[in-house]
């Protein structure tokens, strides 16, 4: 677990680093500068980038984790997968770039009712969908390599230190809303841009299809996992993309600012696990290839154990302390209240199954995914048809949670029956009643302090002291503990040479 605390915890601290960037624009300045409804037109476009890159991919992105540990060769360069991986991409780009110019009018006509302000922006989804399926590519293929920290930077840093840019230029009026929008896409060819840059430098930047020296049986089977896990990347980004998009078809654009608002509010607690999973992905890759059975084991039952704590004290943190938070928001944002508990009440069963999603799809049961993942695709939707017309922008996130829900359940008791491995441990549970007694502490003492300033103290100390103290002191995660050791002896290390 060495290799992945010291790099997580830099992807982390790079992640929060973003994470404060992130806060200053959408946190602050698109509230100050934009409105409702042009927050969502924005969050609606990137969304449908997303949407567009994870159709594009063709299912590389899981075919690089699975077999570029097979082919690395610096000598041979690596018998050209990188250009192999990006030939199927250009197909699938080209594809749906097609697609997307062919049936414009029918996409068009199902905003027209409630996001009429989409139709004019309708083709500057695909600059960001073409970047961002390059930049998936690129990043996972450096993973590999276990470069991960010029990737964040990249994402975490530098595109949203553009986004602040264009965003100080509007509050002058230095540019129009119309040209915020098509400078807002383009900026997302940065990151691609920089990782390029870094593939060359460190002399992996080959893109010539001539040094394809995988045979014709190995390339079949690149292309065959790719297949069947393509409906697995769709899954991931559908329900990541299609309650944003149903609620700007079935509300209008302003609920969806305020629902991709919250989104971004829910990202902030998930830094932590997203550097875990950074890093720990490739490393399970390895260990099917030199069959370390054990080594996956305790991997697997580290990263649920350390994602557990940090996930769960976040969110203690944040919602024993959310009207406080609230309270800094437009009046329309009160709603988001409820869609940020339920999201997270998904997104912390996510991240508490740890890397089972690693372990299935690099497995040689890998097929048996597309069921699991047939499943959320239609859960999301009929769930979102459902709920949304009752509860709004709230029933789309109940509906989001409970698919992820069922998602992770039936994955990890697959993981399980399959190669008898999970990631309790008693523990665990320890855990999971510290984080219920610090709510309910919360939730006891919410009224009895009246200055709201005070309050936000004092909930923020007893999720300290009621959650992380006895976790720290009495060594329940052994792992959180080294982490936060090791993050501190870091810190201290880097200030001590700053006076020295």
């Amino acid at each position: 677990m060495g290799i992945v605390q010291k790099d997580a915890f830099r992807t982390m601290l790079i992640s929060y680093g973003g994470i404060v960037l992130g806060y200053l624009n959408k946190g602050l300045l698109f509230l100050l500068i934009l409105t409702t409804e042009q927050i969502g037109l924005v969050n609606l476009i990137i969304s449908l980038g997303t949407m567009f890159a994870q159709f594009s991919n063709l299912g590389t992105i899981y075919s690089t984790w699975k077999f570029l540990p097979f082919f690395k060769n610096e000598a041979k360069k690596h018998h050209g997968f990188l250009p192999l991986i990006l030939l199927i991409v250009f197909v699938g780009v080209s594809f749906f770039t097609a697609l997307s110019l062919i049936f414009r009018p029918q996409i068009e006509e199902m905003y027209l009712e409630h996001s009429a302000m989409f139709v004019s922006y309708y083709y500057w989804f695909m600059p960001i969908g073409v970047s961002y399926v390059l930049f998936m590519v690129l990043e996972i293929y450096l993973r590999s390599f276990y470069k991960n920290v010029i990737s964040v930077v990249a994402s975490e840093i530098i595109l949203r230190l553009a986004l602040t840019v264009l965003l100080a230029l509007i509050y002058f009026k230095l540019i129009s809303f119309d040209l915020f929008v098509i400078l807002h896409s383009l900026i997302y060819l940065i990151p691609t841009g920089i990782l390029l840059m870094y593939l060359y430098r460190i002399g992996e930047l080959n893109l010539f299809p001539s040094s394809i020296q995988i045979s014709k049986r190995f390339r079949k089977i690149v292309i065959l996992f790719s297949a069947f896990n393509y409906i697995n990347t769709l899954g991931v980004v559908l329900v990541g993309s299609m309650d944003v998009i149903m609620i700007a078809q079935m509300i209008g654009l302003e609920g969806t600012g305020v629902y991709t608002t919250v989104i971004f509010l829910t990202s902030a607690l998930q830094v932590p696990y997203k550097s875990i999973i950074r890093v720990s992905s490739p490393l399970v890759s390895d260990y099917w290839k030199s069959r370390e059975f054990d080594k996956m084991k305790d991997l697997y039952r580290k990263v649920s154990s350390v994602s557990l704590v940090i996930g769960l004290g976040l969110f203690c943190g944040i919602w024993n302390n959310i009207d406080f938070l609230f309270s800094f928001l437009k009046p329309e944002f009160q709603a988001g209240i409820w869609v940020f508990f339920f999201l997270m009440m998904g997104r912390l069963v996510d991240m508490y199954f740890g890397i089972n999603g690693a372990i299935f799809t690099t497995s040689k049961k890998f097929k048996y995914d597309i069921y699991f993942t047939l499943f959320l695709i239609f859960a999301v939707f009929f769930l979102n048809l459902w709920f949304i017309p009752i509860w709004g922008i709230v029933g789309a996130a109940i509906s989001t949670s409970v698919a992820i829900l069922f998602y992770n359940f039936g994955r990890l008791l697959f993981v399980w029956f399959a190669f008898k491995i999970h990631p309790f441990h008693k523990n665990q549970f320890v855990v999971i009643l510290l984080g219920l007694v610090s709510l309910f502490v919360g939730w006891l003492t919410s009224d009895l302090i009246e200055n709201k300033y005070v309050e936000f103290i004092v909930q923020s100390l007893l999720v300290v002291l009621l959650f992380f103290a006895p976790i720290y002191w009495f060594k329940l995660e052994p792992e959180s503990v080294n982490y936060l050791n090791k993050g501190t002896a870091f810190i201290g290390s880097k200030l001590g040479r700053k006076k020295a």
